[in-house]
């Protein structure tokens, strides 16, 4: 955080000069307040202070009075009046003729509200969606057509989405890093989801443009017959550079009157933040995408070498605001697409927990993140060891200097195109566990935030943006967290699996659907987590004893899954939804595991309909769960030794599958029937 604690005497000199600047400051650095409730801000008796409203009007503060007013650490305290608009305003405040001030005051809502009805919808990573257009992975059309699909046919009320930031260009080996949950910007959008043929442009080629865009068409057409036939990993490199060579091409074409009034508003609209995010975006294809390695001038943003080498690679800046901006078209086409289909949410998206090191936003808000630290989990239950996840987390003193308008800016985006929003790791609002760089994340502590700023900041772009929020809160959470989180209106995540009555001694035994909770979005799987026909076959047992994740030997392992499984077999039948083993003529898994599997299916939908007795608000069908596809998305505790992140949907045989012959499958059928009847 900039402070020297190399000793304790440094760090009681830079704690007493955070006390001093603290009493010598007029104002708070920003105050954070709900509406329709009385709040009070320090201030010395003689000052006068007022707010500046956002839509121009003021309110001018109270000056103390001897009923209700008391010292505070600045002086005496002024009430905030509780029917301010919800919004985000201006504190000022003056002193005398030379003292003045001013802070951002945001006032948030209460609470937010939650969904208007219930409903149920699909889970799904985009890029493993691949359909017979596609080039390679799966992209923006693929997900209007599958809310068309979900919405029209089955009844879907929402399409949860993997995070879509920025990704990292390839390093210096060729490859970037496939992760959604370790992106370059969290605030704009992959231009690699981009459907080519859908940019208006792609209508007023000429000839010649036209061969060029062709024969990048046909690149992409290769790369999607090599996952689909061919059984290859999804190469977002590759496709990449199919798409940039079509989009170079698209963004010589002359802009209608219109069209380009239209960009031009987009940028207005950005401002900085876009010229930032596509300066480095050009900066990395010169330099290379390690900027902390860049010449020296370049490594600050705001300096004058950056505002040189803008103008001297204008051309390049220019083409990836305009893909910033393609994409926010095609992200507002999908959730058009998803409402015209009758779903009461449309698209959730995915806010990832932070951001790559070496990306645009750890460039351009170096000053609002921890350097030299990493973001990451203590040991637990689920990793002995802890994890540490590469990610530098936000300063809070820093965050707070801002008036958190970093985290606000890119909840913003995220929520533009947006009827929900999932919150990864949403108790990073609370607290995060910071590793030191070099250090195991065993040697971490976890630093605190301001909660009632965050969850502040986050209802109100909520609110605004008529949404709803879920947040993650799988694994440590604190005590209060949850209560705290649901009295604002955001949701959790129950994940089927790990809902058990932990009052009993032992464990607990699965919780019966009527005592789940009412706020949440209820689930059988996660991206993290075993398919749902991997946990019924065992097959995810034995993934792991072949990758050495397991830490206890492989048959004291299977026993521990097969319990498990019989247990929750056992509670679908309590329930009258399933009529198989265990309450028939011999184990369950010799009728749900490879090559018989049988009653995969049955079982799949008899947990489902488990789901729909519960009160939950929303709940969530992994999108793979359809076909019946045994392998996880990602697997943590691994790096190149599971393709994490590369893996199209599959069918129950690992053959690759299409969002065509997904929708006309059977079993989809059958599930989809399922769930419009509950």
């Amino acid at each position: 955080m900039g402070v020297d604690a190399g000793d304790d005497e440094r760090a009681d000199e830079a704690l007493r000069g955070l006390h001093d600047r603290r009493a010598q400051r007029l104002l708070p650095r920003a105050v954070v307040v709900r509406a329709g409730r009385a709040e009070e801000v320090a201030l010395p008796g003689a000052a006068e202070a007022w707010v500046e409203l956002e839509d121009g009007g003021s309110v001018t503060l109270p000056t103390p009075f001897p009923r209700g007013a008391h010292r505070g650490e600045a002086g005496e305290t002024r009430p905030i009046p509780a029917d301010l608009p919800v919004g985000r305003h201006t504190l000022c405040a003056r002193l005398g003729d030379r003292l003045a001030a001013a802070a951002p005051l945001l006032v948030a809502p209460d609470r937010l509200a939650g969904p208007q009805q219930r409903s149920w919808g699909f889970l799904v990573q985009l890029y493993s969606l691949l359909s017979e257009r596609s080039w390679g992975m799966g992209d923006l059309g693929d997900l209007a057509d599958l809310a068309l699909w979900s919405g029209h046919t089955l009844g879907a009320g929402f399409v949860q989405v993997n995070p879509l930031h920025a990704g990292m260009p390839p390093g210096p080996d060729g490859h970037s890093d496939p992760s959604p949950y370790r992106p370059s910007s969290r605030r704009f959008a992959d231009p690699v989801h981009l459907r080519v043929e859908a940019v208006p442009e792609y209508a007023y080629l000429t000839a010649e443009q036209r061969e060029r865009v062709r024969d990048a068409a046909l690149r992409g057409a290769r790369l999607r017959e090599g996952v689909l036939v061919e059984e290859a990993l999804i190469d977002r490199d590759a496709v990449w550079a199919a798409k940039t060579e079509a989009l170079r091409v698209l963004h010589a074409v002359p802009r209608s009157v219109g069209r380009e009034a239209a960009y031009q508003a987009f940028l207005r609209r950005e401002g900085d933040g876009l010229l930032q995010y596509a300066t480095w975006c050009a900066l990395a294809e010169v330099h290379g995408p390690t900027w902390r390695r860049w010449p020296g001038g370049l490594r600050d943003p705001g300096s004058a070498a950056v505002l040189r080498a803008r103008a001297e690679l204008a051309g390049r800046v220019d083409f990836h605001c305009w893909l910033a901006w393609l994409v926010d078209e095609q992200l507002g086409a999908a959730q058009d697409a998803a409402r015209a289909a009758g779903m009461p949410l449309g698209l959730v998206h995915d806010l990832a927990v932070g951001v790559h090191p070496d990306g645009a936003d750890a460039w351009a808000l170096q000053y609002c993140l921890a350097d030299g630290i990493s973001a990451g989990a203590p040991p637990d239950a689920f990793n002995a060891h802890g994890q540490n996840w590469g990610l530098p987390p936000w300063r809070p003193d820093a965050l707070a200097d801002a008036g958190f308008a970093p985290f606000a800016d890119l909840l913003r985006a995220n929520l533009r195109h947006a009827g929900g929003l999932r919150v990864d790791h949403v108790m990073g609002l609370f607290r995060l566990w910071w590793v030191p760089e070099g250090r195991p994340p065993t040697e971490g502590t976890y630093v605190r935030y301001d909660p009632e700023a965050m969850l502040g900041v986050l209802a109100l772009e909520a609110q605004r943006a008529g949404a709803i929020v879920i947040g993650e809160d799988l694994g440590t959470v604190e005590p209060g967290v949850r209560e705290e989180l649901e009295g604002r209106g955001v949701l959790g995540t129950s994940v089927l699996w790990f809902e058990r009555d932990w009052s009993e001694q032992g464990g607990g035994s699965p919780l019966p659907p009527d005592r789940w909770r009412e706020q949440c979005l209820a689930t059988l799987t996660t991206h993290d987590l075993p398919s749902t026909a991997a946990r019924l076959s065992g097959e995810h047992v034995e993934l792991r004893h072949e990758l050495g994740l397991l830490n206890k030997p492989l048959a004291e392992e299977q026993a521990t899954a097969d319990e498990e499984r019989e247990e929750w077999l056992g509670e679908l039948a309590r329930e009258g939804l399933m009529t198989i083993p265990p309450y028939g003529e011999g184990p369950a898994a010799d009728l749900l595991e490879p090559p018989d599997g049988r009653h995969l299916p049955e079982a799949v939908g008899a947990l489902h309909r488990y789901l729909l007795r519960t009160p939950a608000k929303l709940v969530g069908v992994w999108l793979p769960d359809t076909v019946g596809d045994p392998r996880p998305q990602n697997l943590p505790g691994t790096s190149t030794e599971y393709p994490n992140w590369r893996l199209p949907i599959a069918d129950a045989n690992g053959k690759p599958t299409t969002l065509e012959r997904l929708a006309s499958a059977e079993r989809t059928a059958e599930l989809g029937a399922v769930l419009r009847e509950g």
